[in-house]
C-alpha cells in the first residue's frame, strides 16, 4: 500500500455552480436521519372524564371545566409535537450537481488522498490507524472503495473518526463531513465517473 499522484484535468471539476444544491442535498440528507417519533397527548387523548371539577361559581377558584386542560399539570399538551416525517424531495439533478461540486472542491483543495490499494494482512484496526498515521490523516475521513472488501471495512469499522463508503454510494453529507478522503484507484476512478460530463 502506497500513495500515489494522479492528475484530474480541470474539465471534470465542477467548481463554477452548484453551491446552493449542496446545501438543498445536506438539508435533505440530515433531514432524512430525523426520527420523527415525537408524540404529545392533546387534551382529547387524556385519561379523564368530562366531569367539572368544581362548581361553575360560589368557590372563590376560576371556573374549569375539565382536568384536561392544558393549563394544568398532568392535562394535554397545546399544540406539541406528533409523529411526521421529515423528508424532504430533491431532484435527482440537483443531487448530481451537488455531489460533483463538493467533490471537485475536495479535489481542488487536496484533500483527496490516493493509494494503489488497501491490503492488510489481518483485519485489525491498529493496521489501518497506522497507515492513515502514515498518509497524514489526523481528522476525520472517509475510506472510499468501488466494491466493499470484508477486510478493509473491518480495520476501519472501531476507528471512531473514520467512514467506510463504497465510490456509488458516497452521499453529499459524508463527503462533507469528513476532512479527507481516502480510496483505493479503483474507487477513485469509480468517483470520477460519477462526477463525469
Amino acid at each position: 500500500m502506497k500513495k500515489i499522484d494522479v492528475a484530474v484535468s480541470p474539465d471534470v471539476l465542477t467548481l463554477d455552480k452548484g453551491a446552493q444544491a449542496v446545501k438543498d442535498a445536506v438539508t435533505a440528507i440530515r433531514n432524512a436521519m430525523r426520527a420523527g417519533t415525537a408524540s404529545t397527548k392533546g387534551k382529547g387523548e387524556v385519561a379523564g372524564s368530562n366531569k367539572k371539577p368544581w362548581k361553575q361559581k360560589g368557590t372563590g377558584n376560576a371556573r374549569a371545566g375539565f382536568r384536561q386542560s392544558p393549563v394544568w399539570r398532568g392535562g394535554g399538551v397545546a399544540h406539541g409535537p406528533k409523529p411526521r416525517s421529515f423528508e424532504q424531495k430533491v431532484n435527482k439533478k440537483v443531487m448530481k450537481l451537488a455531489f460533483r461540486r463538493a467533490l471537485s472542491e475536495k479535489i481542488n483543495a487536496g484533500e483527496v488522498i490516493v493509494v494503489d490499494e488497501f491490503s492488510f494482512e489481518a483485519p485489525k484496526t491498529k493496521l489501518m490507524a497506522a497507515f492513515l498515521k502514515t498518509l497524514g490523516v489526523e481528522r476525520t475521513a472517509v475510506v472510499v472503495q468501488k466494491e466493499v472488501d470484508d477486510t478493509t471495512l473491518l480495520v476501519t469499522s472501531n476507528l471512531p473518526r473514520i467512514d467506510y463508503s463504497t465510490a456509488a454510494a458516497l452521499d453529499v453529507y459524508t463527503l462533507l463531513a469528513n476532512r479527507q478522503v481516502v480510496c483505493d484507484k479503483a474507487g477513485f476512478d469509480a468517483l470520477l465517473e460519477r462526477i463525469s460530463k
